[in-house]
């Protein structure tokens, strides 16, 4: 299939530029890229929405030319990868979540990476700390030390879950899927103000590498807002993809690659920062494999919600925290002048099933996680027993027991977790729908902003640094403890809710933690209180995840600070520590509507807003 791409005359200019490896920079009127960004579409035929246009525009093209849901997700995240490298590429992972309008079932496919099967217990111990005053040594810093590393790249899971995703659902190759992204890596895109800061934001990082800097630092400095970058290497990458299949990322010279890069990463000889090594071997990237998996499933006043069951914690914890909330007539308790009583349930049984998560999940192929309990609407009705109407427990709460409960109050209790959340704010996030009803909601990362900080040396992708998400020191009980081959945890929570067995809504967020409570607050917002979905998305947030003091935007201090603080509840400002963003998520979402029409809602200013699209515009 061709995918025809509307290009200006100018384009021959750009082309005249084109080198055969690395990034090209050339003025952004050489290129007309699709950088018009709407953040609510609504129509018929099809919709999209992402964080950015020319990952929606090859969504939208697909879907044009006859493909379906899976095909235009497939496309528009392998140009994500072009033109969001920092959150997303197939140096990643995520978690692929598909309604079949033929079936009527929700199938989802696990792409998380996996720990190299070298990776022993004390991975993430600096082997200068131990002593004999200290024989077991202490972690590595989280940052620089751990973050940006060869130790924390998880085997790559995104090109196997694209794979694996056209085979199930799609009707398009592989090599089909790739041309739109084989295209804008070709001809590059125009650098906005939020690539520019995330590259300076990264900067000490990537100067770290020889292949990073000289991709995304060209001439010293990060790319300028208005000129057109250009990643040949990638386009390169991704023909490879296309002419193999994943087989040419999986084994082969790439495989190897990508081992010798992660073992013996490419130090400039002016960098400080330590960059400790990785075990990863092209055996482990031939072992991998992207998981087929039932989703997690819970009735939320009479819709029935689909997430991404565990190595995610999402499914669980945001399906646990709905089952808690359906015990309690939040509508009737909210008023347009005073939402402080809904709020104050959403924060505490957010908490709630975030205790439970920190005990109870991980990698069901290393621990025996209690799905089924964590979703069972009857636990939920036993947790809910732990707020009070009134005031905001004292936290961190401790967990529910799953071995013993029956929706009776007083509620049991069990051993809190020992855990500490790591998990980066960064990832990224599509909804895609079809003219035939198939729906396709899809996250995925390469974990915090710029992953690793190492780019494999003439492949034009950053590598992950998933494995961050494990417990940095070794418990026993740990679910989430580091152990060979495992899936680290996850909070990715892609979300299908059907109304009558038909799809009525669709989401996701990045965030990391906060992607929990980013999809929870938005499924509370529309059919709690009302508003419709792009009201639901744009609405300030608040991220209550088992902590004493609740994260929240300024504007949501703003709007409800005040009301809160009666109920006992602590506000934050939102931030990092990586840059200055004060914003939680970036959600995506398609609402259906009884009409057969579409309504794409995208992010209307965080992270620089978003890009709703559909495939015939409502008159």
């Amino acid at each position: 299939m061709l995918f025809a791409r509307r290009r200006l005359a100018a384009i021959t200019a750009v082309l005249a530029m084109s080198v055969t490896s690395g990034a090209v920079i050339s003025p952004a009127f050489a290129h007309p890229r699709e950088t018009a960004k709407n953040a609510t579409a609504t129509g018929f035929g099809g919709a999209v929405s992402s964080v950015d246009a020319e990952a929606s525009a090859a969504a939208i093209e697909v879907l044009r030319e006859g493909g379906n849901a899976a095909d235009a997700a497939v496309a528009a995240a392998a140009t994500l990868g072009v033109t969001e490298p920092y959150s997303a590429g197939i140096g990643g992972g995520g978690y692929f979540v598909f309604y079949d309008t033929g079936t009527g079932q929700v199938g989802t496919i696990d792409g998380r990476e996996t720990a190299p099967a070298a990776m022993p217990h004390d991975a993430f111990i600096d082997p200068a700390t131990i002593t004999p005053a200290n024989p077991a040594g202490s972690p590595y810093r989280f940052t620089p030390e751990l973050v940006t590393s060869g130790v924390s790249v998880g085997v790559p899971g995104t090109p196997a879950t694209w794979e694996r995703a056209l085979e199930r659902w799609g009707t398009l190759s592989l090599a089909d899927a790739l041309q739109p992204a084989i295209e804008v890596a070709s001809h590059g895109f125009v650098v906005d103000q939020t690539f520019r800061q995330q590259t300076l934001d990264n900067k000490p990082r990537f100067e770290a590498f020889t292949s990073t800097s000289s991709l995304f630092l060209p001439g010293g400095d990060a790319p300028a807002v208005g000129s057109v970058f250009q990643n040949h290497d990638l386009a390169a990458t991704y023909r490879l993809l296309a002419e193999q299949g994943t087989d040419g990322f999986y084994g082969g010279p790439l495989a190897a690659e990508i081992a010798a890069t992660v073992q013996a990463p490419p130090k400039t000889a002016t960098t400080r920062l330590p960059v400790p090594p990785g075990r990863m071997t092209a055996a482990d990237l031939a072992a991998y494999r992207a998981l087929d998996q039932a989703p997690t499933h819970v009735d939320y006043r009479g819709l029935d919600v689909f997430g991404m069951a565990p190595s995610s914690s999402g499914g669980t914890t945001v399906g646990e925290a709905l089952n808690i909330l359906d015990t309690f007539d939040l509508a009737g308790m909210s008023t347009p002048e005073n939402r402080a009583p809904a709020l104050h349930h959403y924060l505490e049984a957010s908490a709630l099933a975030f205790a439970d998560r920190g005990k109870y999940v991980g990698d069901p192929a290393f621990a025996d996680v209690p799905t089924a309990a964590l979703t069972d609407p009857v636990f939920g009705k036993e947790r809910a027993c732990r707020i009070d109407p009134l005031e905001a427990a004292e936290k961190p709460v401790l967990p529910g027991d799953v071995s013993a409960f029956d929706g009776v109050c007083p509620a049991g209790a069990a051993a809190p977790a020992d855990e500490k959340d790591t998990e980066n704010i960064s990832t990224t996030n599509l909804t895609v729908a079809d003219r035939w009803g198939n729906v396709v909601e899809y996250t995925l990362t390469i974990e915090q902003t710029g992953g690793s900080g190492i780019v494999v040396p003439g492949r034009g992708f950053l590598l992950n640094n998933e494995l961050t998400d494990f417990s940095t020191v070794f418990v026993p009980t740990d679910p989430n403890r580091i152990e060979p081959g495992k899936r680290p945890r996850s909070s990715m929570s892609p979300t299908i809710i059907l109304k009558d067995g038909k799809p009525f809504l669709a989401l996701g967020s990045p965030g990391g933690s906060t992607i929990i409570t980013t999809v929870l607050q938005t499924i509370f917002n529309r059919v709690d209180l009302g508003m419709d979905i792009s009201e639901a998305i744009a609405a300030p947030r608040a991220s209550q995840r088992n902590t004493v003091k609740v994260t929240a935007e300024p504007e949501f201090i703003t709007a409800h600070g005040s009301g809160l603080a009666p109920f006992g509840h602590i506000l934050v400002p939102s931030g990092d520590a990586f840059t200055s963003a004060a914003e939680i998520g970036a959600a995506t979402a398609i609402e259906f509507r009884p009409d057969g029409s579409m309504v794409a809602a995208a992010e209307p200013f965080r992270r620089g807003g978003g890009s709703a699209m559909v495939l015939t515009p409502a008159p």
